[in-house]
């Protein structure tokens, strides 16, 4: 994939997942072409042939050519979490800017809810019509299995495992992954599969888990806007499917679960990418502290 390409799909994860706003989807496109242009100039169209020293170039001649400095602080951060972004979703095996000194602020992870809001978001009343039991099972597996939007509207129902307790996920780059499916995430896809899909899909043949009102395969958009539609109705703001499965990696991290664990559960080929989605907060860490130091 060259970096035309994993523009666009940074652009479609900024408003999908994160759901930015088109001001900040236009400045960052705006930042990002430029940067390419210039990349492109020195004959780099690969994310994995940019160095730190190309972009410690490039960033030194946009402050010399009279950008304000807020100007240059908010390509060097568009840069910044585009690389990110190429390592997290594997389309780059390297980050370079890894060690870039710049001021600007580094690329926020995704929110984290609190088990408590999940288990508000989760256990709220969805209406038992076969829309309502889709966004009830959308919601359970994006938590429940850390799926990303684009793997969860790429499930078939031949993905679908049930019986064994399993789900077979195919990533970025096709990569097929299984992980587990159980408790509440499997009793909400269970009902809609039983329940829901087939009124969805009336006489339209799809092989997609989850359709929309007319049949065919559920959009990311359309996730996104279920996700943020649920999340309101229980008091959590600009709810996204990323915010999701961060929690899912954070909970399942402060529940004692290992690390490499959690990368397999997410299909990171390297740990350090999975180390960009997870993280434990302070207060976990203190009580984890307290526990299990004999002088604490």
């Amino acid at each position: 994939m060259d970096l035309g390409q994993a523009r666009e799909e940074y652009l479609s994860y900024l408003a999908v997942e994160r759901g930015s706003s088109r001001n900040t989807l236009d400045a960052y496109g705006r930042d990002l072409r430029r940067y390419e242009a210039w990349l492109a100039e020195r004959g780099v169209t690969r994310p994995d042939d940019v160095t730190l020293l190309l972009i410690e170039d490039y960033v030194a001649e946009l402050s010399s050519c009279g950008l304000a400095a807020s100007s240059v602080e908010r390509a060097a951060s568009a840069v910044k979490g585009f690389h990110r972004f190429m390592l997290a979703d594997e389309i780059a095996t390297t980050l370079p800017t890894a060690d870039l000194p710049l001021p600007a602020k580094p690329e926020r992870l995704p929110d984290v809810i609190s088990r408590e809001d999940a288990a508000r978001l989760l256990d709220q009343p969805f209406p038992q019509t076969p829309v309502g039991l889709r966004d009830h099972a959308v919601l359970e597996v994006l938590y429940g299995c850390g799926l990303r939007a684009s793997e969860l509207v790429g499930l078939d129902e031949r993905s679908v495992l049930l019986d064994e307790g399993l789900l077979r996920v195919f990533g970025k780059g096709s990569k097929e992954r299984v992980v587990p499916i159980m408790g509440a995430a499997a009793d909400a896809l269970g009902a809609y599969l039983e329940r829901g899909r087939g009124a969805l899909s009336g006489r339209r043949p799809s092989a997609a888990v989850f359709l929309n009102a007319r049949g065919g395969r559920l959009s990311r958009q359309s996730v996104h806007s279920i996700v943020e539609k649920y999340g309101r109705v229980v008091g959590i703001r600009g709810l996204h499917p990323h915010t999701l499965r961060h929690s899912f990696a954070t909970h399942l991290l402060e529940g004692g679960a290992d690390l490499r664990v959690v990368q397999e559960l997410l299909g990171h080929a390297n740990v350090a990418t999975t180390q960009l989605y997870t993280h434990l907060d302070r207060s976990h860490i203190r009580r984890v502290y307290l526990s299990a130091h004999p002088r604490a």
